[in-house]
Order: C-alpha cells, then structure tokens, then sequence
C-alpha cells in the first residue's frame, strides 16, 4: 500500500508518512521511500547551490568583460539575485560552506565553457574572482 501511495500520489504519500511520524506509528512508515526521500534533499541543495554559483560565475564575467553597457544593468541584476540565492541556501544549509572548496573551479570552468560558446574567447582560463565566500556574496567585481 505504501510503495503505491508513494508512486502514485506524492503528496498524499508525504502527508500520510508525516501523520504517522507524528503518531509516533513508526512500525507503519514506509522507511525505505523516507530515507530516499531525505538523502535526495541533501543533493538537490547541493545541485542548487552549484547551478547558482554558475550562474554567478557566467554573469560576473559577462559583466566584467563584454563590452556591452546595454546589458550591463541585466547582468548585475542577476548577479545580485544570484549572490541572495546562494546566500539564502547557506543560511539553510551552512554546511554547503564546506562544498565550495570542492566545486568553486568546477563551476568557474563550465562558466567559462558556456561563455565562450556565446561570446567566444574573451574569459581568463583562471578564474580571479575571490575564494572568500563573503566576498563572493556581496563583491561587484566589475568595479575592480
């Protein structure tokens, strides 16, 4: 009854493993579809917290090195949505701190890769932007 509810019907799944939670009927919950559940919700903050950092990534360099002031206000706009995103996974989750070591150059090279297929070579292979997370957050780099 369980795995159906669960692939048939999501949320009623959800509601009724949280009413059984809640009744501490623990002998009743679909166990394995929760611990899935809940492992998935660790890498869908890290999949977010990448896909933002990219799109900062691609952003700040647009704005650093296309000469194209026309665009210059739509690309700090997104700069700073992206910068409160990312700042908002963080206060939900500081332990993704930890996880920019791991995939800053990741992200900075797709950036690179997905520029370059726009606006051709204009992007250093080394990215030069701050490690610093604060400074990641909240820095206008177009301004150094």
């Amino acid at each position: 009854m369980n795995e159906t509810k669960y692939n048939q019907d999501f949320v009623l799944w959800v509601e009724d493993t949280v009413s059984k939670l809640k009744a501490r009927e623990f002998n009743r919950v679909d166990w394995e579809n929760l611990i899935e559940e809940i492992e998935s919700l660790g890498r869908k903050d890290k999949r977010e917290f990448k896909n933002r950092l990219i799109t900062l990534f691609e952003h700040i360099l647009k704005r650093k090195y296309v000469p194209i002031p026309d665009c210059y206000r739509g690309w700090e706009l997104t700069i700073r949505r992206s910068q409160s995103h990312l700042r908002d996974i963080l206060s939900d989750s500081p332990s993704l701190h930890n996880y920019l070591g791991e995939i800053y150059d990741i992200c900075y090279r797709e950036a690179v890769e997905n520029m370059r297929i726009e606006y051709d070579d204009l992007f250093p292979n080394t990215c030069n932007f701050s490690r610093d997370l604060e400074v990641l957050l909240t820095e206008q780099f177009w301004k150094n």
